[in-house]
């Protein structure tokens, strides 16, 4: 035995080869924790020190290679100096440079995940072998960083500058085959046969079948552009990246920048170039909220899984109503695998569910992600009905019909009467109490809410929502069903409006009294999707439609009348009263048009500004600064509300709840960690200066002034 670790082995397996083993003891994956680093330097001492070696191959006791970085270190890490940083990432590049220095061939035999780190240390090999299993790439952008120990460097060397870019600027995780057209990879074979091609390859290298000599040096040199075909080739990347990119998003931008100076240089001026860039980015805001994105998605699957696991089995679904809804929740349940009955009152209404299911999924034929046969097949399991006829063995029901207490509570009622007696009923409501829909019927235990958000095949969210009875095995079933359906499931407690919805609304409102204040709706909308926010609040309303935005507004006025009920008209009220429905009737804050795809393009109306000209009481000079302050004070204060009155468990799920909800600005990690990085008490003192003229959603709660006082923070 050459060295033996806690995450690593070294030992000689053949003539004089040596095997090098990543296999974290009490993970189920190999990451690169503090450890698994430590490890990898003195293994690689040994081996520096070993006699009678003559190649080295690289593999994993586990059937993922090594899935990266332990991002549970990060925010941690990234605290430190940049000088700190810069030398951190040195400091590994000596590491993973001696394994590339070393005087015999080396191969990695990479049988399953290789991400970030991971597949930067397989770029330190002379060559790399991949199973069929094999997944590679360096995503390290999606987390506000860039690759830091050396995939800048290597990678561009071994596919060239402009694969390169693909690769790490887009975090493509590419399969075998494409790794391996595009040279990434060396050969690929099937899982059995992984560990003889490894040691195969090292033979014929010592052979002289095959130069590794010339193949190491090319990653040690500078890149093979000439002046002109750099210039072309960065200045052209940086452009179409910063276009797709976007300015709240410099990662991208950054690694084709390392990529840029290190191209002219050798391997060492080259790295320290590289873990320049790694600093700048991990001590960016955007990074620190990237990856508490992930801790909290880390932290849902979590949740989810445990619920998974306890839960009944949900083979058969269906949904009441076949309206937009109904059928994309008849779409999405069928798409992922789980057959479903649509039942509605009349063949028309069927026909327009029905409709909606075929047109989403021909819409994937069509682009390619789905066969004419598997569309075929996601239609038959969706079986339209008009009566009760086959409900008896349904597992789990969603009722989506129209928005009102009265009629979910009869239909739910008769539902109940149909269904076997451990049979889940879910209703796809916005805003109407859980509890108050469950007062009549046999057994609430078995009832909770399962909001979908519209479009259904597009938005990730389902907020599971507990009733005062609804029991764990509802929720488990629940939740299982929604993982199912590819959807994120976040578990509330009832309320009015629940986890969203309570939370948007005061959003609105702090529009609402910015148009009474003179604000021009457009400027608000350009200001807030400058912000961050896909659209902006007008166009928001438009989108969800003024008669739906009115039911909701009216019932988040009536349980929260302290803060969300407003005395006479309204923006959202007047829009609503004229019958300017929004995209739906192609009359909203904007007028709508179709474009040459036949989507709805917003062009102005000024007949919106006539009628919102009686609803203003004077015209204020308004910062873009003020306008955001007033947007997001009240979201933030309701979501802390939400937390604190148990409407949401964690401020993880909380925040997760509104970027997959309502598409708030993932780079700013959510409304808790916005706060955070405010600073709980420079946030306090900023709501307290509007609170006096626009009342209690601008007031802090006591906790909130309490943790400020304290020092404190979300997380």
């Amino acid at each position: 035995m050459i060295y033996a670790g806690k995450a690593i082995t070294v030992k000689e397996i053949e003539g004089g080869i040596a095997e090098l083993t990543f296999d974290l003891q009490g993970e189920s994956v190999n990451k690169f924790n503090r450890m698994t680093i430590q490890e990898l330097d003195q293994a690689t001492q040994a081996l520096v020190k070993a006699e009678g070696v003559t190649g080295l191959v690289i593999r994993s006791a586990k059937p993922s290679f090594i899935v990266g970085a332990d991002i549970t270190e990060f925010h941690e890490v990234f605290g430190q100096s940049e000088e700190e940083l810069v030398a951190m990432n040195m400091a590994v590049h000596e590491i993973f440079n001696r394994v590339e220095d070393l005087p015999y061939p080396t191969v990695t035999a990479i049988n399953g995940i290789a991400l970030g780190g991971g597949f930067e240390i397989c770029l330190t090999t002379d060559y790399r072998v991949g199973s069929t299993a094999a997944r590679v790439g360096l995503p390290e952008v999606k987390l506000g960083i860039i690759p830091g120990w050396g995939g800048t460097v290597r990678l561009p060397r071994i596919i060239g500058a402009d694969n390169s870019f693909e690769w790490i600027c887009a975090s493509k995780e590419k399969n075998a085959d494409a790794a391996l057209k595009e040279g990434a990879l060396d050969a690929v074979v099937a899982p059995e046969k992984l560990d003889a091609a490894a040691i195969d390859l090292i033979k014929e290298a010592n052979a002289g079948k095959l130069n590794w000599k010339v193949k190491r040096q090319e990653k040690l040199e500078p890149l093979k552009l000439n002046m002109i075909e750099s210039m072309m080739s960065f200045e052209t990347a940086k452009g179409f990246i910063a276009s797709q990119a976007g300015p709240h998003y410099p990662a991208p931008i950054e690694a084709i920048k390392s990529i840029q100076k290190g191209a002219g240089e050798g391997r060492a001026k080259a790295q320290k170039a590289e873990a320049k860039g790694f600093a700048r980015m991990a001590r960016t805001p955007v990074a620190s909220s990237l990856v508490g994105l992930f801790l909290n998605d880390q932290l849902l699957k979590k949740k989810s899984a445990a619920y998974e696991k306890d839960a009944q089995p949900v083979h058969k679904t269906a949904v009441l109503g076949a309206g937009i809804m109904g059928g994309g929740i008849a779409y999405q349940s069928a798409y992922k695998g789980t057959p479903i009955m649509v039942k509605d009152i009349n063949e028309a209404a069927l026909q327009l569910g029905l409709d909606e299911a075929k047109k989403l999924l021909a819409k994937r034929v069509e682009r390619k992600r789905m066969t004419p046969e598997q569309m075929a097949d996601a239609l038959n399991s969706i079986r339209p009905t008009l009566s009760y006829g086959d409900f008896g063995d349904v597992d789990l029901v969603v009722e989506a019909v129209v928005e009102n207490p009265k009629v979910k509570g009869a239909v739910l009622a008769e539902l109940e009467d149909q269904v076997s007696e451990d049979t889940i009923l879910t209703s796809n409501t916005s805003t109407i109490s859980i509890t108050s829909l469950a007062e009549n019927l046999k057994r609430p235990e078995n009832f909770c809410g399962m909001h979908f958000f519209n479009p259904v095949h597009k938005m990730p969210l389902v907020e599971v929502i507990r009733g005062e009875k609804t029991s764990e095995k509802a929720i488990a079933a629940t939740v299982a069903y929604a993982k199912k359906m590819g959807k994120t499931p976040v578990v509330v407690n009832d309320c009015p409006g629940f986890l969203v919805n309570r939370i948007l609304f005061p959003y609105f409102g702090g529009f609402m009294s910015l148009i009474e204040h003179g604000a021009d709706f457009q400027r608000v909308d350009k200001v807030m999707e400058k912000f961050g926010w896909p659209m902006g609040p007008a166009y928001l309303l438009d989108v969800v439609g003024m008669d739906t935005a009115e039911h909701a507004n009216n019932v988040m006025a009536a349980g929260f009348p302290d803060r969300m009920s407003r005395e006479g008209e309204t923006a959202l009220s007047v829009m609503y009263g004229a019958k300017r429905l929004g995209q739906k009737n192609k009359l909203g804050f904007y007028a709508y048009e179709e474009d040459r795809k036949g989507r709805a393009k917003k062009v102005v109306d000024e007949t919106a500004y006539e009628l919102l000209k009686p609803l203003i009481q004077d015209t204020r000079e308004l910062t873009d600064e003020a306008i955001i302050e007033r947007m997001m004070i009240p979201l933030c204060i309701e979501t802390v509300r939400c937390l604190e009155d148990g409407i949401v468990e964690t401020a993880s799920e909380a925040d997760m709840g509104l970027i997959f909800g309502i598409g708030f600005p993932p780079f700013r990690g959510g409304a808790l960690r916005y706060i955070d990085s405010i600073g709980l008490d420079a946030f306090c003192a900023m709501a307290d200066k509007h609170a006096q003229e626009l009342g209690p959603l601008y007031q802090p709660t006591e906790k909130m002034r309490a943790m400020a006082a304290e020092g404190k923070t979300f997380f």
